[in-house]
């Protein structure tokens, strides 16, 4: 494939894989070097040329001569600006009034037919839907979702503006030209494009264009807002309808990422012209390393949602690739709706026959071009082993271990159990190398996810399913068999699986509140591709108008998609109450009945899947949704360490009577009104904790009951136990007491849930010790 496709690498290829940060700006050591850096100076003042003054003013203050030093102004959500700075003159400029943070211009990188059918299965609750929630390519709205990503193809049939009204008379924004990108490639569907080259002029000629030269970004919003597409399929594998989560809605693509990654600086600058265009929700598969994670005001991410949510803008972002280790998930401030990646009922087998006729099961999308019948020489790797190698490499297939004369013309079984250091593919070529026609590697690694071998017949079998595979080899003297092209097997059990690659919780931000939010499809997910991929097409082929990638990049745009379908329904309602919405109505349970698990079998919590796995009908029609407004994010700023003064600078205005509570703590997070809650209890015995719901149901007049499931050895009340709303009482609150019976010794998990028999609103919470 063209472009950073990283994210398709196993875990132990987690640095490339998920969205990488990297300053890549030079030596810290040489103070006069001059470099990008971004000034960050919180809200936004409504004159703009003021604005440019400032900023003009702040530079001319530092630079020790006149020259034009900026290279991006940020004006419209935010104020502040990307320039070319010396460290020590950045230093000074961090010191200036009204400047919240300067920090270095990082470099991120890039963390369907049947998914959305699966979801719509798994519904929990059947609600009648208001007229026309069915979406079709007939139809349009005049929601706009906005990606940030490596830009679009247009000409992909997903994007079809066929049946489409007039564009939103409300956009501002543009269709911006180049070589090969003109006006006429946007319409009423795509009706905004912009791309940011790079301020050093790193980019390829070819990268100067809202053009994707990658396919992440045209898969994304695909995934998100494609209009119903017939026949799609990845070379005949997971045929069906390509239709995207909202295909009545509007696109507008903001191009951030090129072949040297995304820079923070241009991330910026699409945020802050994406409020100014008029987009409703904001869509970002992208984000930082875990263990490279800036402070929250040097978070380009973080700040630009912040700044969107404040205009009413719902951003939606991925959790990333890093999993599963424990705090690994990122974009995770409280204002981000943050998506973890299922699976969903559709498999990708590529099994093995051996000679007794027994099939294997194995995982991986290849084109094999050997017989069906099993009739290809096997051999270990063990008993292939090179003369100076040692059985141990031998059997997991290391470079220069395999004994070609024991290999050529032969289907070889490496062992990759604990084995992080080489991935199929590498074990591929070795094979390759020494004259192996196929590799059948046993591996747990990469979990649910199949990936793509082109012509070579390779496959990744299960440790529990390899058992039988090494029997056989050492059961005969001449063992034989064959690697079967790949299959779709349809409906598959059990469904959703939390994928291995998603990070996982809990958040290093804060304990006290829970992250990822919510689950969605994001393995082997089929949607719209780049048109001239020539990269991994299979012998004879034309290059596949679709792919299938996995990440919680492809998890992201399926939520973006449902957010744009809940704001056409509802378009008074605000961010959170949508995001509210999705997480209270989220399902936890697979199509077997059965609680979901992860890839590993264990039974996932909620710093796994957040509140759960996305259902799309109840959403519309929550009944009770949680609010969290600004002062909610305010507090938060405060609780995290931030003086009134940076506040106030960051938000633009706050209320008369606000303040900074002269006790603020961490702790004081958990009191946020999030649709979940997180309690820290070092160092306490109980916690009480508070929310206010708000009635968004038609029925004015209704009584919602409390059920609570609470972890052994932990008393949970809820109180008052109902919450009877009328006409003039639509905000209720409650509290919740929490007293565990001893010190807790590991996280506990449990539920609130509110119900009035029609409804049903539930709450996760982790008790963190």
């Amino acid at each position: 494939m063209k472009g950073n496709n990283t994210l398709l690498l196993p875990l132990f290829y987690t640095l490339l894989l998920f969205l990488g940060v990297s300053a890549g700006n030079g030596s810290n050591d040489d103070t006069n070097r001059k470099e990008v850096y971004i000034v960050y100076m919180g809200a936004a003042d409504s004159t703009n040329a003021y604005l440019r003054n400032d900023h003009v003013q702040i530079l001319n203050s530092v630079l020790k001569r006149n020259e034009n030093a900026i290279v991006r102004n940020y004006k419209h959500g935010f104020s502040g600006f990307a320039a070319r700075l010396s460290k020590e003159e950045a230093n000074s400029i961090s010191q200036k009034p009204g400047v919240v943070s300067v920090f270095p211009d990082p470099i991120l990188k890039l963390h369907t037919t049947r998914s959305w059918d699966f979801l719509k299965s798994q519904t929990r609750v059947n609600i009648d839907t208001k007229p026309n929630t069915e979406s079709s390519s007939s139809s349009s709205s005049d929601v706009i979702l906005g990606i940030l990503d490596t830009g679009i193809w247009p000409e992909a049939a997903s994007f079809s503006d066929e049946g489409f009204g007039p564009v939103p008379s409300r956009w501002k924004g543009t269709c911006m030209t180049s070589k090969d990108f003109n006006s006429s490639n946007c319409n009423r569907k795509l009706i905004g494009a912009r791309f940011y080259p790079d301020p050093d002029g790193k980019n390829d000629d070819n990268d100067k264009t809202p053009r994707d030269s990658n396919g992440h970004g045209t898969h994304v919003a695909s995934t998100a807002v494609c209009v119903a597409v017939s026949n799609a399929s990845f070379y005949g594998l997971a045929t069906g309808t390509a239709k995207g989560g909202s295909p009545e809605s509007r696109l507008a693509v903001y191009k951030v990422c090129y072949r040297n990654g995304c820079r923070g600086s241009a991330i910026l600058a699409a945020f802050d012209d994406a409020i100014a265009d008029g987009v409703d929700v904001l869509s970002l598969s992208l984000g930082v390393l875990p263990l490279s994670r800036p402070k929250l005001t040097s978070d380009t991410i973080a700040i630009g949602a912040f700044h969107a949510v404040q205009r009413g803008i719902l951003v939606v972002c991925a959790a990333g690739n890093a999993g599963p280790l424990k705090y690994s998930v990122v974009n995770d401030a409280p204002w981000i709706l943050t998506v973890a990646a299922s699976t969903i009922d559709r498999d990708l087998q590529s099994n093995v026959v051996l000679g007794t006729n027994h099939v294997v099961k194995g995982r991986a999308i290849n084109f094999s071009p050997l017989s069906n019948s099993p009739e290809y020489p096997m051999v270990y790797g063990e008993s292939a082993k090179a003369k100076r190698a040692n059985l141990g490499t031998a059997r997991k297939c290391h470079p220069n271990s395999l004994d070609r004369n024991k290999v050529k013309g032969k289907i070889v079984i490496c062992d990759g159990k604990k084995d992080p250091k080489y991935i199929t593919m590498e074990k591929i070529n070795i094979v390759k190398a020494a004259g192996g026609i196929g590799l059948a590697h046993i591996t747990d690694q990469d979990g649910s996810v199949a990936f793509n071998y082109v012509d070579f017949p390779a496959t990744e079998i299960s440790s529990k399913d390899g058992v039988a595979l090494l029997q056989y080899i050492n059961s005969t003297s001449n063992p034989v068999g064959t690697i079967l092209a790949t299959v779709t097997v349809p409906d598959y059990k059990p469904a959703p699986v939390v994928g291995f690659f998603s990070s996982r919780g809990p958040s290093t931000l804060s304990s006290n509140i829970l992250k990822p939010d919510i689950a969605a499809p994001g393995v082997n997910i089929l949607a719209a591709w780049i048109g001239d991929d020539t990269s991994e097409v299979p012998k004879g082929r034309k290059p596949s108008l679709y792919n299938i990638i996995s990440g919680t990049s492809m998890a992201t745009p399926h939520v973006s998609g449902l957010v744009c379908s809940v704001k056409t329904q509802n378009p008074s309602w605000s961010a959170s109450a949508i995001k509210s919405a999705i997480m209270t109505s989220a399902i936890q349970n697979d199509n077997l009945k059965a609680p979901i698990t992860t890839d590993s079998g264990s039974i996932a919590t909620p710093y796994d899947y957040g509140a759960g796995e996305i259902t799309t009908s109840k959403p519309l029609q929550p009944g009770l949704v949680y609010e969290t407004n600004t002062v909610d994010y305010l507090n938060y700023l405060c609780y995290t360490g931030h003086n009134l003064t940076t506040v106030k600078v960051i938000s633009g205005t706050v209320p008369d009577n606000f303040n900074c509570p002269k006790d603020s703590t961490s702790d004081l997070i958990s009191n946020i009104n999030y649709p979940s809650i997180a309690v820290n209890f070092t160092g306490k015995a109980n916690v009480v904790v508070s929310r206010t719901v708000t009635n968004v149901a038609e029925e004015d007049e209704t009584v919602y009951s409390a059920v609570v499931e609470a972890p052994k050895g932990v008393f949970v009340k809820v109180t008052p136990n109902k919450l009877q709303f009328t006409k003039s009482s639509k905000k209720l609150s409650y509290q919740v007491i929490f007293a565990p019976k001893a010190s807790l010794r590991k996280d506990l998990f449990g539920s609130i849930t509110w119900s009035n028999g029609k409804y049903i609103v539930r709450s996760p919470f982790v008790l963190t010790k």
